[in-house]
């Protein structure tokens, strides 16, 4: 009986003390709870977020499926007829039978006009005419004109893109995604050209005649000071697509929505996007105006010149990104050189590409070297062979004066 009573006690005691333990131990610091991440709310069926200078995807839904796209399909007959023409080439309009409520830019047939105009025609007003009389100019046909876009989308890697007309309207065949179009973006946004075109509210096309005034249809541009791009698009079976491009915080972002229900759900929700997109990003000022980056000797006269950046460069950089500089400067100068002149470039790279670049002017002026600098710099930079030199000079010259001295004697002793 003993032993049984002291068999119960004994764990009962363990579960006492454990109880004790449990009661007199500190309570954990309780943690709050994560911040959740908020997203874009975004009413299209496709969307896309880019970091225009790497290619990164910031944020994407259904980036990859196949869509209509609308007018968006003209982004290529943009990127084929710039890599394909020169921009002050002259054209005439060709014959263009539109259907009821397409956009057109007003183009006669047989009408003289510039690509560059054509161009502006193509992007600020969408027009169906444009994009055809560029397909018939570039490739003869606007069939050779579809096979051209095909081939550079599979040149850029577009693998979920497929052109069947270089207008946009819906057919069977022609469609992209929302990453894809984002990407054929990032490579135009590259082209000066197409940089100033999308960016323009307005435009005066100089080539036709008699000038006139063409205005964007893209109202994103207006909507902030900081928004540059890009291209609307509408067709019953696409719905709403735009693609959107911003500048801030010393990034390019580049954002589209693919299938929006209405005019407005398009604008806001790639406003909704950029905004969200530059919110990840921090600035960061790697180089400041006059800033000395480099300081090459100076040939003949020494010294050293100061090479300073001629402007600031501000980039963008989010959590896990890393920066990095490059400077490309002569080792060494000589005169004369002008307080200014460009000398060199420092390169600021994100994630290893290029973000952007400053030229480097000198600091001062360097007057040309003198004579004796010039002689006293290529003794400095021979010192070596100038001294063999001088040893050579001096022990034919001894030779000489023992020959001539042995000479004296002999003469004088026959005397």
């Amino acid at each position: 009986m003993s032993r049984r009573r002291v068999g119960g006690a004994a764990p009962l005691a363990a579960l006492l003390a454990c109880a004790l333990c449990f009661s007199t131990a500190p309570a954990a610091e309780k943690q709050p709870p994560a911040k959740p991440i908020v997203g874009p709310k975004i009413e299209a069926r496709s969307w896309a977020l880019i970091d225009a200078r790497t290619g990164d995807v910031i944020v994407s839904h259904a980036g990859a499926r196949h869509l209509s796209i609308a007018s968006t399909t003209k982004l290529m007959t943009a990127y084929v007829a710039l890599k394909e023409e020169p921009l002050d080439k002259i054209v005439r309009g060709q014959p263009y039978e539109p259907e009821y409520g397409e956009s057109l830019m007003g183009l006669r047939v047989g009408q003289k006009i510039s690509i560059r105009d054509l161009l502006y025609g193509l992007i600020l007003r969408s027009g169906n005419d444009a994009a055809n009389t560029l397909a018939i100019d570039v490739a003869g046909s606007v069939p050779r004109f579809v096979a051209e876009m095909n081939r550079y989308a599979a040149a850029l890697g577009l693998s979920d893109t497929h052109y069947a007309n270089p207008v946009g309207l819906d057919q069977k065949g022609n469609y992209s995604s929302a990453l894809d179009l984002a990407t054929l973006t990032q490579h135009l946004l590259r082209i000066p050209a197409f940089a100033k075109i999308a960016n323009s509210e307005s435009a005066e096309l100089e080539s036709v005649r008699p000038k006139r005034r063409i205005t964007t249809i893209n109202e994103l541009l207006s909507l902030a000071p900081w928004i540059n791009g890009v291209k609307t698009g509408h067709t019953f079976g696409a719905l709403y697509v735009l693609v959107g491009s911003g500048r801030r915080k010393g990034v390019e972002l580049i954002s589209d929505a693919i299938g929006a229900p209405s005019d407005e759900d398009r604008f806001s929700d790639n406003l909704e996007l950029l905004d969200y997109g530059f919110r990840q990003y921090k600035q960061r000022l790697p180089i400041h105006a006059g800033q000395d980056l480099a300081d090459p000797s100076i040939r003949y006269s020494g010294g050293e010149l100061p090479l300073r950046a001629a402007r600031p460069l501000a980039v963008g950089l989010r959590r896990g990104q890393t920066l990095s500089l490059e400077v490309r400067a002569p080792h060494e100068v000589r005169g004369p050189i002008r307080r200014g002149a460009v000398l060199g470039h420092a390169t600021v790279f994100v994630d290893g590409l290029r973000a952007g670049a400053v030229a480097l002017r000198a600091g001062r002026s360097i007057p040309k070297a003198s004579a004796f600098d010039r002689a006293r710099g290529f003794v400095g930079d021979h010192p070596i062979p100038i001294a063999l030199a001088v040893f050579v000079i001096l022990m034919g010259a001894l030779f000489l004066y023992r020959r001539l001295s042995r000479r004296t004697n002999k003469r004088n002793r026959t005397g």
